[in-house]
């Protein structure tokens, strides 16, 4: 164990939103690495794997779903404390991978199917701060591939890149960032943001969801992160990093008893179109593959845009911010985390033969998640909810898609759900 990482220099607001904004993107990256790992794992016997093996796939995926689910809370977390600042949600992020350049020079987000790499990269990522661990070998840092790091003599009139290596190194940072600047211009003002704006244990029901109002408040949201991610300083057994451990070494175990056992699916990160901040990338071609690919791409970004509607609200009544909440949770665990494995069982297409279709999270550039103004919001998020239903629901009668039919009443119900609150207020 070496020394812990020296505190992150922090002396404007500007400064404090930029790594609070690296933060929402990391928690952001990790939601969508479990996410796909979950999603590549086998889910039957008849993918080729025993029913003693399946039973452990399944505990390996209930430990990676409890692990997402605090991530989530993690993300949502970082956004009161952005919001109780004075700024804005952050849910943009560059596209997978994110290689060295856009963070410190170790610190990689990558799309990997379930088993020891994802794992290890996993481990790596979460690890305590000031643990010495390396990466998964898939990720090699390139030495010149660094950020442009701020300088001593810097204004700080604008924020720029800052040298951290861990996740819990960047809450730390924060957290005396706040806490100097609340030292030198007082509390009022530094949390400027309004309160009503915070999401709250009463509408995400999460019983650790915290509301950020002060420095007191904004000091407990980032000790839970830190302490669900790597641990209590010393302490990292029911941590993330200690479950990932856990499920590692059942892992090798079982690895090691059939040499030939392999537990995820032979996905791929599979793009609709080329990104253009991603340097190769692989394209699904098969035309029903396409089609199920555009429907994950749709549903992921609703959850963004109903995530960053709740937090930018103006003007709506408590009833409606509830249905927002609500429907964000739907969208996510009802939807989005089934459609994931159905996407995985489909074909590339010929320039990847033998390999199915891993949900590549794609971000569409510029994004258009913040709806800021209330009735327009309201009318497209109902418009994209129904699209999206009416595609499911065409997409039920193709062979092997029939599971799609619940996932479009869901959506379809869910777009209910925003029509009558429009519908009283036009007659209001």
């Amino acid at each position: 164990m070496s020394e812990v990482e020296p505190p992150l220099p922090v002396e404007s607001r500007e400064e404090l939103v930029y790594l609070l904004g690296q933060a929402c993107e990391l928690e952001h990256g990790l939601l969508c690495e479990y996410l796909y790992a979950q999603f590549s794992l086998k889910r039957d016997v008849a993918e080729g794997v025993t029913a003693e093996q399946l039973a452990r796939i399944q505990a390996w995926e209930q430990a990676i779903i409890d692990v997402t689910k605090q991530e989530m809370l993690h993300l949502a977390l970082a956004t009161n404390i952005l919001t109780a600042i004075g700024a804005a949600p952050h849910f943009d992020r560059p596209n997978f991978p994110i290689l060295c350049g856009w963070y410190p020079s170790d610190v990689e987000i990558a799309l990997l199917p379930f088993g020891e790499q994802a794992l290890r990269h996993f481990m790596f990522l979460e690890r305590p701060e000031g643990m010495s661990l390396r990466d998964a070998e898939a990720f090699l840092i390139a030495g010149d591939a660094t950020q442009s790091l701020r300088n001593d003599d810097d204004t700080n009139l604008t924020a720029g890149p800052a040298e951290w290596h861990t996740v819990g190194h960047l809450y730390r940072g924060i957290e005396a960032g706040l806490a100097h600047l609340v030292d030198r211009d007082g509390e009022d003002e530094v949390f400027i943001g309004p309160p009503g704006a915070q999401a709250t244990t009463q509408v995400f029901e999460w019983t650790d969801m915290t509301a950020v109002t002060d420095l007191a408040s904004a000091t407990r949201a980032i000790e839970l992160i830190v302490t669900q991610g790597e641990g209590a300083r010393g302490d990292w057994v029911n941590s993330h990093f200690g479950k990932f451990v856990g499920v590692l070494e059942d892992f090798v175990s079982v690895r090691a008893a059939d040499p030939a056992f392999e537990p995820a699916r032979p996905v791929i990160p599979a793009f609709l179109r080329h990104p253009a901040d991603v340097g190769e990338a692989t394209l699904i071609e098969d035309p029903l593959t396409r089609r199920v690919g555009a429907l994950f791409n749709a549903v992921y970004e609703l959850t963004l845009q109903l995530q960053a509607r709740y937090f930018v609200h103006h003007g709506e009544t408590p009833e409606e911010l509830e249905t927002l909440a609500t429907t964000v949770k739907h969208v996510m665990n009802w939807v989005m985390r089934h459609l994931g494995p159905v996407l995985t069982t489909l074909p590339v297409g010929p320039a990847a033969p033998g390999r199915t279709a891993g949900p590549a999270f794609e971000m569409v550039r510029p994004a258009f998640f913040v709806l800021p103004h209330r009735d327009a919001a309201w009318r497209i998020l109902r418009q994209r909810l129904n699209q999206a239903g009416d595609v499911a629901g065409e997409l039920a009668h193709e062979p092997g898609l029939a599971a799609l039919s619940e996932f479009a009443g869901d959506l379809l119900g869910f777009a209910g759900d925003l029509d009558r609150h429009l519908q009283v207020r036009a007659g209001g």
